[in-house]
């Protein structure tokens, strides 16, 4: 198996990870309370530490993708939790997948499909820097500041935020797996530690955001995770990293309608009745002209 088929397989199964994480996340999250006595109970739940599980898996998966794709292939490829998370959780609601979730599920993967013949391409070999990685870093910081100040309600920019947390941190991730995994040096250089901090960081912020988004319901805030993820991580792997588009001009257009019709497909999941309930209009998605608003998200009943 080459490498890029290698980086799909591994993205493949840590994505179905990462979904029933988040699926488990969701679960809790409409069970706790805001303040010290909700976070108390919330580390008291066999369900927080069985996502939390769930995520470790999946990140290590994904770091093994990591290593044998660059992020512009192994990122986009993230779009798939949420095309997990929907049939998992309509399974857990004992009801069948609907004709507007397999629509949004197609377009997806028809999008993905493009993205991936344009970004495949070798193993990575370069790196970040300790001064790239710190200006990354502080630039993340800023915007995630920004994004989650206090006083705002828990949602898509709680959500957004998360996702430029996970991509950064799978963007420094890939520093630090292509650095240990060279031969030529020490194992354990300034430039891995100081990186690895960073990720452990951004990791566990993306994590704890992402908690706080799904106190809204799951699926408009994990969209929200799932396109910014790839955005993040893309740009550091082109700006930086010297990763490039295969075919051109042509490759970039293709990329662009490819990325285009991956997020219109991951949009129209969410607005599905499944996906969208539970969920406030104003605060997430605009409510839908004639349909009925069911009390579940992504075919899970709060309990």
């Amino acid at each position: 198996m080459n490498a890029t088929l290698l980086a799909v397989a591994l993205s493949l199964v840590s994505a179905a990870a990462y979904a029933a994480a988040a699926v488990a996340q969701e679960r809790l999250a409409a069970r706790v309370t805001e303040g010290e006595s909700g976070a108390l109970r919330m580390l008291a739940d066999g369900v927080w530490w069985s996502s939390v599980g769930l995520n470790a898996a999946a990140a290590l998966l994904h770091v093994a993708a990591l290593k044998y794709g660059p992020l512009t292939l192994v990122q986009p490829l993230g779009a798939l939790t949420l095309v997990a998370a929907v049939p998992l959780g309509a399974r857990l609601a004992g009801r069948r997948v609907t004709r507007l979730e397999w629509r949004g599920t197609g377009l997806t993967l028809i999008g993905l499909g493009a993205l991936l013949l344009t970004a495949s391409g070798p193993a990575p070999d370069d790196t970040l820097t300790v001064p790239e990685a710190l200006v990354v870093a502080a630039g993340t910081m800023v915007v995630i500041g920004v994004l989650s100040r206090p006083g705002t309600r828990p949602g898509l920019r709680h959500a957004t935020a998360s996702g430029f947390a996970s991509g950064v941190a799978s963007a420094l991730t890939q520093t630090v797996t292509v650095a240990v995994t060279d031969r030529s040096g020490p194992l354990l250089t300034p430039q891995v530690v100081v990186v690895a901090l960073l990720v452990a960081a951004f990791a566990a912020g993306g994590l704890l955001l992402s908690q706080t988004a799904y106190r809204g319901g799951l699926g408009a805030p994990l969209a929200v995770v799932t396109l910014s993820n790839p955005v993040a991580a893309s740009v550091i792997g082109v700006a930086l990293l010297g990763e490039r588009l295969r075919g051109g001009v042509v490759g970039i257009l293709l990329a662009v309608a490819g990325a285009a019709v991956a997020a219109y497909g991951v949009l129209v999941l969410t607005r599905s009745p499944r996906a969208a309930a539970g969920v406030p209009a104003p605060e997430y998605l605009p409510a839908i002209p004639g349909q009925a608003v069911e009390p579940a998200t992504l075919g899970l009943t709060r309990s």
